[in-house]
């Protein structure tokens, strides 16, 4: 594949190094850092697009892909009111889009258990929910879209539940999520369901980012042969 980089920090160079080792090739990378941008008369050739950058950019960047047919595959979280728009590109204008909160296979997986013990726990209202979310303190956005993934999976489950708040105690129809930024930490997620006699727990902890960077080349390798909007159920054919 012919990969267009969007964004070119941590995650991008580490997808860089994923992409090449599994014989692909990055033909652009559209970054300040990198010192390309849309302009450049070699992005239009890109077959693919990855994108790893800001809420405030992100929009953007998907509208300039769509413009030259360019697949893309996207990581950012905090844009997701104006998911919408790109599920009317991909329906109404043929285009396509692969979207992941996260593409950590293992964070994945968490989802599915996260998914099941909210339906188990549907019957035990004495168990209090709450979920918190630690990464470095470079992340912009709060929560993480993994956490309002796991909210939304929790909401869609325990009929008690109608939506989340951020840092504030959770109620009888809220979750709390909270939200801690640390050091270098890649990410932590937790979800608590605690009782007056005990509490259970569900705790993904990513020791690094490769396992993100290599579910988004995966994604790519999936996105180029598929059309539509996209998710990694579809990818990795999970019927939760």
């Amino acid at each position: 594949m012919k990969i267009a980089l969007i964004g070119y920090g941590k995650m991008g160079k580490e997808i860089e190094k994923i992409a090449i080792s599994r014989g692909h090739e990055i033909v652009v990378r559209i970054d300040p850092i990198a010192g390309e941008d849309f302009n450049s008369p070699i992005f239009p050739s890109a077959e693919i697009a990855i994108e790893f950058t800001t809420p405030e950019t992100a929009l953007n960047n998907y509208r300039e892909c769509f413009k030259h047919n360019i697949p893309v595959v996207s990581g950012t979280t905090g844009w997701l009111k104006s998911m919408d728009e790109i599920k009317e590109w991909c329906e109404k204008k043929g285009q396509t889009f692969f979207y992941a909160s996260n593409f950590s296979i293992g964070v994945n997986l968490f989802f599915i258990l996260n998914n099941y013990l909210a339906k188990i726990m549907n019957r035990f209202p004495e168990y209090e929910i709450n979920i918190s979310e630690t990464h470095h303190t470079q992340k912009k956005d709060a929560p993480s879209g993994t956490a309002i993934t796991l909210a939304d999976e929790i909401i869609q489950n325990i009929e008690r539940k109608t939506d989340w708040e951020l840092n504030k105690q959770s109620t009888s129809k809220n979750i709390e999520i909270q939200s801690i930024r640390e050091g270098d930490v890649v990410g932590i997620h937790n979800v608590k369901y605690e009782s007056q006699v005990d509490k259970i727990e569900l705790i993904h902890t990513a020791k690094s980012r490769s396992g993100f960077a290599f579910g988004a080349v995966l994604a790519a390798e999936f996105a180029i042969n598929h059309k539509g909007f996209l998710t990694m159920k579809q990818l990795l054919n999970f019927k939760h």
